[in-house]
């Protein structure tokens, strides 16, 4: 699914074509997302997009009645296009503009989201979320302090939008790795200069991928359907058996969390 760096890219670039256009028209072309899609998002309508942000994995249209809260879930993409532009199989919501271009939610399997944040509050989904990983609010003290006593798993952990969002499992895996860090260890058991290690190594890993474009796996493409690059770097995620850049030594791959885990039994501990 795209992960912090693929929506980050989808925010730059829609950003150009949409901020401070006005929305002359919404079209719901399937409602039945994740969440029915709420008649409250036709309040955009007449509004011009005062900004366009990133909260997690989460992007706000945002005008001065609220937000326009939208979500790619496991398989969605965003494309800016000329209004007139046929719609593609899947094009479930789009967005007019006053400019004659499109905003299109393209989502096959209807796990992405389209929602409404009314001015002055937070959104459920995003009142309890931690803080962005690039920011400096994102710090190993912090990470240790509320890893004491924690018998998850430390990959587990760092991908707990409560301990810090956008950490998506491809990231925590190169991460983890580049910190020599086992993803099993317990995440009470790591000690304060460890963290001082991995979260500076996870803030230069989702920074190398937002400015290469994101990783590209097979549903996601950029807003102006050019791949992201960052798949090309990929140390240890999608390379079960294969060496181990560092020792050769073959790949790990087990399941935390449901989740494709690859690591090196040799090179982290």
């Amino acid at each position: 699914m795209p992960e912090l760096p693929e929506v980050e890219v989808s925010r730059m670039g829609i950003t150009p074509h949409i901020l401070q256009q006005t929305v002359t028209k919404v079209n719901i072309h399937n409602p039945n997302m994740r969440w029915p899609v709420p008649d409250d998002v036709y309040q955009i309508t007449n509004l011009s997009v005062i900004a366009v942000e990133r909260r997690a994995k989460y992007l706000l249209l945002i005008c001065e009645l609220g937000s326009v809260i939208l979500h790619l879930g496991m398989s969605g993409n965003l494309r800016v296009v000329d209004k007139n532009e046929p719609l593609k199989k899947h094009d479930h919501i789009e967005f007019i503009f006053g400019n004659d271009k499109a905003l299109r939610l393209n989502d096959p399997r209807r796990f992405g989201c389209c929602l409404w944040q009314a001015p002055d509050t937070v959104h459920k989904l995003l009142s309890k979320l931690g803080p962005e990983p690039l920011t400096d609010e994102f710090t190993a003290k912090r990470v240790y302090e509320y890893s004491r006593n924690k018998k998850v798993p430390v990959k587990q952990f760092i991908m707990d939008n409560a301990v810090v969002v956008g950490v998506g499992n491809i990231y925590a895996n190169e991460s983890l790795f580049k910190a020599g860090i086992h993803p099993k260890r317990e995440a009470g058991k790591v000690s304060l200069a460890r963290y001082q290690q991995l979260i500076p190594i996870i803030k230069e890993t989702l920074a190398a991928a937002i400015t290469q474009g994101g990783t590209t796996l097979k549903d996601f493409a950029q807003s102006d359907g050019k791949p992201g690059y960052f798949a090309q770097q990929l140390l240890v995620y999608g390379r079960k058996g294969e060496p181990c850049m560092k020792c050769e030594k073959e790949l790990t791959e087990i399941r935390l969390g449901q989740r494709s885990t690859v690591y090196c039994s040799n090179c982290q501990k």
